[in-house]
């Protein structure tokens, strides 16, 4: 994995263009500690950052073609590149080097835009072409990769990470209050917006061209979903050719230069990794897990009875929650985009952990996604069934849930009711994602100032569910709602959430479930073979009971969390306190202080569990003090 940087210089070259771009890339250390290099040129100037994965000794970059036309810088892998060189040698092409960077370069230099349809793999791309001064962009199909851009007139600048785009004088840090209600909303902040007003994340499947008549920008890829999926075929015939594809997957993420490990939970998807991996490998592989001190969160029993029983050399860390609160502002600092998924700080963990023994690791991220593993879809189902109900049964239940007794237990009745009933009487869609991120329309409202709330009233936080059922085209409620949990849970959290986890301990994620073939066949799946009755991920379940016990396929999921509610309450009280204080919250000008110390003062008392709404302003305050100004 690497870092990437760049700018163009179409409208006059300055004479400090090397030394900025030298400036841009050196925060991008952590993604490739192993090299730097750098093409200054007439119209462009270009950085990279190398972690050292594929032809240790000449994969360099920036690459150019052999008639020097192409320069790239690139940030990824990958998977089928061996399959592409020998098809491109067939075509002519003469190799420099054995790594999938050229591959990539010459499959662009004769099928332009074509080549991302060949290509397999996780990667945020940057061509420049000499001879037509023109820039190009693209990031992979899933999002695995980032990539940041902004432009300023006939300028444009672009880099894997915010903090390095940054640096760039004409890059503005002026908020987009829009961004801010939406991460309120989600939890995360939807591509293409990012938390500056002038700065974009290229979406994922997305390409764009940049040249002196502006910018150009179109996707070359979606989710393929489809309300008539095939039915002509019974569940283990589905389940059998997805442990091919599976196997099929892994088999390419083992391709590396330096060792590969494995990302361990104990739950169905990284166990099913590492079974496969284990199954292929001719070498002892190393898993890694993290285990809390909390009993209702703890995994770590599962995982290392899966590595016990696939022959792994396993590696173990407990997490505590006194650490974990003394490792909350690192990780804040390097964040340089506010993300309300606790579940960071042992992700964080867990890759300090991996990247003391390997470079690479293989990771179940995914799966919940492509097969509905997430106790929301149980939720929708649950709504879907109660349809025949008279609706004053939700006005009947809303007051209930609020009577029952406060827990901060994992998955306690009281805090799963509560979810439940914040969505009822909604849209499926907004629904859903209320369930899975942070804030309903109330409670945002009373968290904001009224100022803010002013700037926004012509504004609609859920746009982006209504633009992405538009572009899908999809009618069924399942199939929105899992077409919705890819484009917006797992592009803009999951996977920025372990981007910047892992990277910041150069240690590159791969990440099986996500191949191309894996999605576009999962795509094509019954909604009933995914969520049969209540059991989530029926097919995978049943392709790999062969690989795995019972205990582990059928286990109650847990996820990969910690016990936020009390580690706020307990563990990150005098944090809350200083960050979240009436003059610190004043100097932002966004939230009504009034509400906040309410919602602080019956978390903390235990009369409410305010997890939902807390932990996302604490991380947005340490945000704001680290990044704004």
């Amino acid at each position: 994995m690497c870092g990437i940087a760049g700018f163009t210089q179409l409208h006059e070259q300055s004479a400090d263009v090397e030394k900025l771009i030298r400036r841009m890339t050196s925060p991008l250390t952590p993604r490739g500690p192993d090299g730097e290099g750098f093409h200054v040129a007439p119209g462009i100037a270009l950085g990279h950052r190398r972690l050292s994965i594929i032809d240790l000794a000449g994969g360099a970059q920036p690459m150019c073609t052999n008639d020097e036309r192409y320069h790239i810088v690139y940030n990824g892998e990958v998977y089928n590149y061996l399959e592409l060189r020998a098809e491109l040698e067939r075509r002519g092409c003469v190799f420099r080097t054995q790594s999938d960077t050229e591959v990539l370069l010459n499959q662009f230099a004769l099928d332009g835009v074509q080549a991302l349809q060949r290509c397999n793999g996780m990667f945020a791309v940057a061509i420049w072409d000499r001879e037509e001064e023109r820039l190009f962009l693209a990031r992979d199909r899933i999002g695995i990769k980032p990539l940041y851009y902004c432009v300023r007139g006939r300028e444009l600048i672009f880099a894997s990470e915010l903090k390095a785009l940054l640096v760039h004088p004409r890059v503005d840090r002026r908020l987009n209050a829009l961004s801010v209600s939406k991460y309120f909303t989600y939890g995360y902040i939807p591509a293409p917006h990012t938390i500056f007003e002038d700065v974009h994340k290229l979406e994922p499947g997305g390409y764009l061209f940049f040249n002196r008549n502006g910018l150009h920008k179109n996707r070359y890829w979606d989710i393929p979903l489809d309300d008539n999926p095939v039915s002509d075929r019974n569940v283990d015939e589905w389940a059998e050719d997805l442990l091919a594809i599976l196997r099929d997957s892994v088999t390419k993420r083992l391709r590396s230069d330096v060792p590969v490990g494995l990302l361990l939970s104990g739950g169905l998807d990284s166990s099913t990794v590492t079974a496969l991996a284990t199954e292929q490998s001719g070498d002892r592989l190393h898993s890694f897990s993290i285990g809390f001190d909390h009993p209702s969160y703890d995994e770590s029993p599962y995982a290392r009875r899966v590595a016990a029983l696939l022959g792994t050399e396993h590696h173990e860390e407990i997490l505590t929650l006194s650490h974990a609160a003394e490792l909350f502002p690192q990780i804040m600092r390097s964040l340089h985009e506010p993300i309300a998924d606790a579940s960071i700080i042992p992700t964080y963990v867990l890759s300090r952990l991996a990247a003391k023994h390997v470079k690479v690791v293989l990771a179940g991220d995914g799966a919940d996604e492509l097969f509905a593993g997430y106790p929301a879809f149980q939720a929708h189902k649950v709504v879907e069934n109660l349809s025949f109900l008279p609706l004053g049964w939700r006005d009947w239940l809303r007051p209930f849930v609020q009577r029952l007794p406060v827990s901060h237990r994992y998955a306690s009745v009281e805090f799963l009711m509560q979810q439940f009933v914040k969505g009822l009487g909604l849209s499926p869609e907004v629904r859903f994602l209320l369930w899975m991120g942070c804030c309903g329309n109330l409670e945002k409202k009373q968290l904001l100032s009224a100022d803010l709330q002013q700037r926004l009233l012509r504004e609609d936080a859920f746009e982006d569910i209504s633009a992405h059922i538009r572009q899908s085209g999809l009618k069924g409620n399942f199939q929105r709602l899992q077409y919705l949990c890819m484009k917006l849970y797992l592009q803009d959290n999951v996977l920025l959430k372990v981007d910047r986890a892992s990277m910041a301990h150069s240690l590159e994620v791969r990440a099986p479930f996500l191949d191309r073939d894996v999605v576009e066949y999962a795509s094509r799946i019954q909604p009933a073979d995914k969520l049969r009755g209540l059991t989530t991920k029926y097919v995978l379940k049943r392709a790999v009971r062969r690989l795995l016990p019972n205990e582990i396929i059928h286990r109650r999921k847990t996820g990969f969390m910690m016990p936020v509610a009390v580690w706020l309450n307990h563990n990150m009280r005098d944090t809350i306190e200083e960050l979240c204080s009436p003059a610190a919250l004043a100097e932002t000008g966004l939230f009504d202080a009034s509400f906040v110390r309410q919602i602080l003062t019956e978390h903390f008392q235990e009369q409410r569990d305010h997890r939902k709404h807390i932990y996302p302003l604490l991380c947005f305050m340490a945000w704001f003090r680290n990044h704004a100004t």
